[in-house]
């Protein structure tokens, strides 16, 4: 079942144009990854998607609501953790989680949710003194409060240390089994590779590529998905 339909997406920023032509399915219960270089129109992109920014043109349906005009009623129904994703830091685990909850008509458990993701020892911890990985852990766990459908991650493991990224991919695939939908931003071919069930590459505000990971390896004869990846954003420079 289709969750996510996008046709011919468009945004601009004043006279720059950001998105010319983004067109992509998401289906329900997968893990959907969004590459692509800097600029590319990645985050323009899932900010569309989860109704958080306004796009100027296109089609543009989640769980067959348009963000543009059902806005409150699709919040509702996704999560969302964004590449700035930042907290006061004096605010605590338990106090963030208890906040969060309250924005939504009928959220999960908050108290059980701490417990579920391994924050319950970090509960009365202030923000500003956690760890990346226990900053992501939450950040999962606030993106999950709402009781979501569909989760958009955007950039979740950038600045971890190794040990931590593996264990945040282990969260995502806890959440993928949950009955998630999950779309992820990443810059990391070898984190597309081990997570995500399609993806989508954009460069230059278009899809220039969406398939599994492996589906790369088809376009390019170098047998590593990074050179097959690379090889593929330059070909549309």
């Amino acid at each position: 079942m289709t969750v996510i339909e996008i046709n011919g997406l468009q945004k601009s920023y004043r006279t720059r144009k950001v998105l010319e032509d983004v067109t992509l399915t998401v289906e329900r219960g997968e893990i959907f990854g969004v590459l692509g270089p800097n600029g590319a129109g990645k985050t323009t992109t899932v900010e569309c998607m989860s109704g958080l920014r306004k796009p100027d043109g296109g089609t543009l349906r989640v769980l067959g609501l348009d963000p543009r005009t059902q806005r409150r009623e699709l919040l509702q129904r996704v999560g969302t953790q964004l590449q700035e994703a930042a907290l006061p830091d004096a605010i605590k685990v338990g106090e963030a989680l208890k906040l969060y909850a309250s924005f939504y008509d009928r959220p999960a458990d908050w108290q059980a949710l701490m417990e579920e993701w391994g924050l319950a020892e970090k509960r009365n911890a202030r923000f500003a003194g956690l760890s990346g990985g226990w900053k992501q852990r939450l950040f999962i766990a606030l993106a999950l409060v709402g009781n979501p459908e569909v989760v958009f991650l955007d950039e979740l493991t950038t600045g971890l240390d190794p040990s931590a990224r593996r264990l945040t991919w282990g969260l995502i695939r806890d959440m993928r089994d949950r009955g998630v939908t999950v779309v992820l931003v990443t810059h990391f071919m070898d984190e597309a590779d081990a997570l995500c069930d399609r993806i989508a590459v954009i460069d230059q505000g278009r899809v220039v590529h969406q398939g599994s990971p492996r589906d790369l390896l088809s376009r390019d004869s170098s047998g590593s998905l990074d050179d097959a990846y690379f090889a593929l954003i330059e070909r549309t420079v």
